[in-house]
C-alpha cells in the first residue's frame, strides 16, 4: 500500500483515489505533452502557482485537471493534513513522528520569528514560547560571535584578527553550509579584513593538506561541526588541525581557547576535547544533520551573509513553513512537488530525477538536495513495519544547466530513460547599482539572458520534441536528429537569488520530502543506512591500524582486498 486511508463515507464502496490514479496512469503513460497544451490554452495559468517572489511552473508535467485533482484526493486519504500538523506540534505523543529513534523532528522550530508563539491551540502555546526561547539563545550566542569576528574583536593566540575560518564536518554539517555559502556569495557583507570561510569534510585528509598550506595559523578559526561530536571523519581532521595549530603556536590552552569553536548536541564532549563553553553552541536531537543549516551548524552562512542576511534566510524558510500549513492542497507548493514526484515515479516509471539550476552560484544545489531526499526517503519498511510495496525515493541528481548541457542533456533528450527534472533560474541577476557589477553590467546581463534562453529551450524541448523545432527543418531531418520529448519538468523562477528567495526554496524542497514519505507511508527523518555502514568501517579499521590480525569472520572479496592493502602498508 501506498500511504494511509481513511474508511469510505457511509460505508459506501467506491473507487479509492489510488484505485483511480492506477486508472488514470493506462492512460497518461502514452499520452503525450504535445496533446495536454493543445488541448488548454491556458495550461500555463491553470498549472502553476506564484507564492511570494517564487513562481512555481508544473504545467509540463503529464496531468490534467483530473489527475490533479485525484492526486489531491489521494493526499487527503492518506491523512496529510494531519501529518503536517503532527509535524508542526510541539506535543509529546506515546509516539515521536522520528518512531525510529524516538525524537521529534523540529526543523521548522529552527526558523520561529523570536516573538513567535505561533497558530496553535492554547495549551501549546507555552510550548512554543519555551522553544522559541530555547531556539534564539543559541541563536544570539552565534550572532554575538558572528559580530565580534566581523569587527576584528575576536582575535587568534597572537592577538591577530581572523582572517580565515574553515569549517570541519560532513553531511549536513558540510553540505548545506557549503551550498548555501557559494549561493549567496553576492550578499557577502563588509568585515574589519577581509574573511574568507573554507570547507573540510573529506575523512581521507586530501582538502585540509591542500588549505592548510594557504592559510596562517595565527589567523585561522576553525568550527568542528557535530551533532553527535563522534563523527570519526570530522574528529580526524580537528585532530590534524589541532596539531598543526600546536606545531606552529606551542602547545598551550590558548589555541584552544582562540582557534576553536565547537557545534554540536554534546557540550561535556565538546568540553573534554578542549573547546571553552564560550566558544560552544548547542543543537537539540530534534535537529536532523541534513535539516541543520537553520541552526548554529549555518554558522559558515551567517559568517558570509552576516547576521540581517541570515535573518532574512530564516525567514524566508518560515513564510514556506505558513504556506505549507496553510494554503490548500491543490495551491500548495511543497504538496504538489510531492504529488508530482509520486505520480512520475509511482504511476509513469519515472525513476530518475535531474535538477537543473541555471544559475553558477546553485553549483553546490543538486548535490544537497541529494542527501535531503535519498536520506530521508531512500527507505523500503512503512511505517507498520511491512515492506512496502512501490518505488520510494528516485535517484536525485543534477548540474548547473549550462555544465549539464554538455554533459548528460544528449541523454536527456535522446536517450532511452525517462527523466523528471527540475529547471532553477532566477529572474533577475545583475544590477548595475551593485559596485561590483557597474563596470561590466550590461554585458553580464546579456550573459544572464543567454542563460534563462537556454532554460527555456532544454525544458521546451524536453517537453515537445519535434514540435519544438522549426517544422521547415523537419521535413526530410533523419532519425537521429529528432526528439520524442514528452519528458516532464517543473520551472522554479526566483525573483532574485537572495537569503530570502534561498530560504524559501530550500524549506519547499524539505515540505516536499516531507509529503512524499507520508504517501509511502515510510519515516524521513531516520539514515540506518548510513549508521551501519560506518559501524563496519569502525570494525575493519583496527585491521589496517595492525592491532587485529584475524580475517576469517570476513567474505573473500573483503579478505583479499585488505590482504593487498596490508601488504602494501606494511611494505
Amino acid at each position: 500500500m501506498m500511504g494511509t486511508t481513511t474508511s469510505q463515507a457511509n460505508n459506501q464502496p467506491q473507487q479509492t483515489a489510488l484505485q483511480q490514479l492506477q486508472q488514470l496512469q493506462q492512460q497518461f503513460q502514452q499520452l503525450h505533452l504535445n496533446q495536454l497544451f493543445a488541448q488548454d490554452p491556458q495550461r500555463f495559468q491553470r498549472f502553476s502557482v506564484a507564492l511570494d517572489s517564487v513562481l512555481f511552473d508544473y504545467s509540463k508535467h503529464r496531468i490534467d485537471a483530473k489527475v490533479l485533482q485525484t492526486l489531491v484526493q489521494f493526499a487527503q486519504q492518506s491523512q496529510l493534513a494531519e501529518w503536517i500538523g503532527r509535524l508542526f506540534s510541539t506535543a509529546t505523543g506515546s509516539e515521536k513522528i522520528n518512531y525510529t529513534e524516538q525524537r521529534d523532528a523540529m526543523h521548522w522550530a529552527l526558523r520561529l520569528p523570536a516573538t513567535s508563539t505561533a497558530a496553535c491551540a492554547s495549551e501549546q502555546s507555552d510550548a512554543y514560547a519555551a522553544l522559541t526561547e530555547q531556539v534564539h539563545t543559541q541563536l544570539e550566542r552565534m550572532y554575538t560571535l558572528v559580530e565580534k569576528i566581523h569587527v576584528g574583536q575576536y582575535r587568534g593566540a597572537t592577538g591577530e584578527v581572523i582572517q580565515d575560518v574553515v569549517n570541519i564536518g560532513v553531511g549536513g554539517s558540510d553540505l548545506g553550509p557549503l551550498m548555501v555559502t557559494q549561493a549567496l556569495s553576492d550578499f557577502k557583507v563588509a568585515t574589519e579584513k577581509p574573511l574568507n570561510v573554507h570547507f573540510v569534510s573529506t575523512m581521507d585528509g586530501s582538502q585540509l593538506s591542500e588549505l592548510l598550506h594557504r592559510l596562517r595559523p595565527e589567523t585561522t578559526l576553525f568550527i568542528i561541526s557535530s551533532k553527535s561530536f563522534g563523527t570519526i571523519d570530522t574528529l580526524s581532521n580537528a585532530q590534524t588541525v589541532k596539531q598543526w595549530l600546536e606545531k606552529a603556536l606551542g602547545k598551550h590552552a590558548q589555541i584552544l581557547k582562540h582557534h576553536f569553536i565547537g557545534v554540536s548536541t554534546k557540550a561535556d564532549k565538546m568540553t573534554a576535547w578542549g573547546i571553552c563553553p564560550e566558544n560552544q553552541l548547542l543543537l537539540w536531537d530534534w535537529v536532523g544533520g541534513r535539516y541543520s543549516l537553520w541552526s548554529c551548524i549555518g554558522l559558515p552562512i551567517a559568517l558570509t551573509i552576516g547576521v540581517a542576511g541570515f535573518q532574512q534566510f530564516l525567514a524566508g524558510a518560515h513564510a514556506v513553513d505558513q504556506h505549507f500549513q496553510t494554503a490548500a492542497f491543490d495551491q500548495n507548493i511543497p504538496v504538489l512537488m510531492g504529488l508530482l514526484g509520486v505520480w512520475n515515479n509511482n504511476f509513469l516509471n519515472i525513476q530518475t530525477h535531474a535538477v537543473l539550476p541555471y544559475d553558477g552560484r546553485l553549483k553546490y544545489f543538486a548535490s544537497y538536495l541529494q542527501q535531503l531526499e535519498m536520506e530521508s526517503n531512500g527507505k523500503s519498511i512503512q511505517r507498520n513495519g511491512e515492506a512496502v510495496s512501490v518505488d520510494t525515493c528516485p535517484i536525485v541528481w543534477g548540474e548547473v544547466g549550462p555544465n549539464a548541457q554538455h554533459a548528460f542533456y544528449q541523454l536527456l533528450h535522446q536517450g532511452t530513460h525517462a527523466v523528471s527534472c527540475d529547471f532553477i533560474a532566477p529572474v533577475q541577476r545583475y544590477n548595475a547599482n551593485q559596485f561590483t557589477y557597474a563596470e561590466n553590467a550590461e554585458a553580464l546581463v546579456e550573459q544572464h539572458h543567454l542563460a534563462l534562453s537556454n532554460c527555456l529551450a532544454q525544458s521546451r524541448l524536453l517537453a515537445f520534441g519535434n514540435q519544438a523545432l522549426d517544422q521547415q527543418e523537419l521535413d526530410g531531418l533523419a532519425a537521429y536528429k529528432q526528439y520524442s520529448g514528452n519528458q516532464p519538468s517543473s520551472s522554479i523562477l526566483l525573483q532574485e537569488l537572495n537569503p530570502y528567495s534561498l530560504g524559501m526554496l530550500i524549506a519547499l524542497y524539505e515540505h516536499k520530502v516531507f509529503v512524499q514519505s507520508v504517501l509511502w507511508n515510510i519515516n524521513p527523518f531516520d539514515q540506518w543506512g548510513v549508521e551501519k555502514g560506518k559501524e563496519i568501517a569502525n570494525q575493519l579499521l583496527p585491521i589496517l591500524n595492525g592491532q587485529q590480525q584475524d580475517l576469517s569472520a570476513l567474505d573473500a572479496s573483503t579478505q583479499g582486498l585488505l590482504k593487498i592493502l596490508l601488504g602494501k602498508i606494511d611494505g
